[in-house]
């Protein structure tokens, strides 16, 4: 190519990039661009977090992801806004919690004007790839460089065999310029039908107290936790890519289980099961090494912090996350103070919102519609993307008064909820009401109604037909 048309190449990459940082409001740092981490991010699909024996789980084996922990740090306050595939991952990739980016229902579409990762980290000059699972409408609100190899289907059955040369070269491809790649698995979504289930007999596995135990149930929890350590093995081989890369040194790794798996009271709920979420983070020589922290975290403020570390400033206006790369660092065990939630019932089931706060001790919930029956279509169905085992739980619960509380527990729940999840973590004991913990319901309540008003969220009003209608075709009601 003769030098004259290099130039003008060149030149009009740099305007490209310099549009795009006015564009989106980023000031691009004066680091050299060899100085600038690598992100890499990997994500679970529909993983209890408590299930990971990082988080005291009695049965999944899973030693890559506990030799990364071993590595890095690991965040034991770490959660989502909403359990569902499609707002999870909305706000991880724009810094914006579900009202603001427009996906607060599942199978919904963010807003047209939300911009995330691929354009906020491309205008400080990285490469921003994702490979696997993508489920965001439109798919132009991230427009993400498609990097093969991982199945997209999370429904697949099986899931088909995945392939490292697509991620490898995508590393690999230019070595003066940082990558962000991310790598959404689809395991353990269900089916569960990879990994080698006879490691987990049924009759031996220790069932968490949320979950009734029928035999069905255990043969399914067995397929769930095998699929489980298939992931794992994922997870190990797509840091063993980056490791023969030479670059594992400059990149900051993320793994995210994402949110609770399809177990009555995990995914689709605001409970600690559904969305606290396993993060751990590795940065060599920045990390610290195999230490846990109590800051807590937000999936919305992964991207401001990923622009932090690529040595951008961006006007706080345009997030409602903020960095926490001080923790990151080791400087400090304080990030925010609360971390809020919701979830808007349809199109899984009949309406049934509900929002929620924590501060990493306890957690408030609100069901806003409490006299209404909680029904969930694929939890209760049967089939093969279903829960086959949901009847037999209706099945034995006149002869069993535990499984008849877990269905009631499940299906009709109180205005109001309070837990100490710090010693209850499976959010067993509603404290709502009592005496004793009157004050700090009241500051979370307090607290909760706030950010409901400062992300203008009407409550039981967006859990409707038409808002949900409205939403999926990008034409938000609100």
């Amino acid at each position: 190519m003769p030098h004259s048309i290099k130039v003008v190449i060149s030149a009009m990459t740099l305007i490209h990039r310099i549009l795009a940082t006015l564009f989106l409001g980023l000031t691009v740092s004066t680091f050299p661009a060899n100085g600038k981490p690598n992100f890499l991010v990997i994500i679970a699909d529909d993983c209890t977090y408590n299930d990971l024996p990082l988080y005291g789980g009695q049965n999944a084996k899973t030693p890559n992801i506990d030799k990364l922990a071993s590595q890095g740090l690991t965040f034991n306050r770490a959660y989502l806004a909403e359990a569902m595939c499609q707002p999870c991952r909305a706000e991880l990739y724009s810094g914006q919690y579900p009202m603001r980016n427009g996906s607060a229902w599942n199978h919904s579409a963010c807003r047209s004007d939300t911009t995330g990762m691929p354009q906020h980290l491309s205008a400080l000059g990285y490469r921003v790839g994702l490979a696997g699972k993508t489920h965001i409408k439109p798919q132009n609100v991230f427009p993400f460089e498609s990097v093969p190899g991982f199945d997209k289907s999370c429904v697949r059955d099986p899931t088909h065999p995945h392939e490292l040369e697509g991620i490898e070269k995508f590393i690999k491809r230019d070595a003066s310029q940082p990558f962000c790649l991310v790598v959404a698995l689809v395991e353990p979504h269900i089916p569960w039908v990879m990994g080698d289930a006879s490691k987990y007999p049924p009759a031996k596995l220790k069932l968490p107290p949320h979950i009734a135990d029928t035999p069905s149930t255990r043969k399914h929890f067995s397929d769930y936790l095998a699929e489980i350590t298939y992931m794992d093995g994922q997870v190990g081989q797509i840091l063993e890519v980056l490791e023969a890369s030479g670059k594992a040194n400059e990149t900051l790794v993320l793994f995210s289980s994402e949110q609770g798996s399809q177990f009555p009271g995990c995914k689709w709920t605001n409970w600690d099961t559904g969305l606290h979420t396993a993060l751990i983070a590795r940065w060599p020589d920045t990390t610290p090494v195999g230490k846990r922290t109590d800051a807590l975290v937000q999936f919305a403020d992964v991207l401001p912090t990923f622009v932090d570390a690529a040595g951008g400033k961006y006007p706080k206006s345009r997030y409602d996350g903020t960095s926490f790369l001080k923790v990151i660092q080791g400087r400090t065990e304080i990030h925010r103070e609360f971390a809020f939630g919701m979830h808007n019932n349809l199109p899984e089931g009949p309406p049934y919102p509900t929002r929620t706060v924590t501060d990493g001790s306890f957690r408030y919930i609100i069901n806003l519609l409490p006299d209404n029956l909680y029904i969930e279509k694929h939890l209760m169905g049967g089939g093969r993307l279903n829960n086959p085992y949901w009847h037999t739980w209706v099945e034995t619960a006149w002869q069993q008064p535990r499984t008849y509380q877990l269905i009631q527990r499940y299906q009709r729940r109180p205005a109001e909820q309070l837990y100490h999840t710090a010693a209850d973590n499976f959010e067993m004991t509603n404290l709502a009401g009592s005496p004793e913990h009157s004050v700090i319901q009241k500051r979370l309540a307090g607290e909760l109604r706030k950010w409901m008003k400062s992300q203008k969220d009407p409550g039981e009003k967006l859990d409707t037909m038409d808002a949900y209608k409205a939403a999926r075709a990008g034409k938000h009601l609100y």
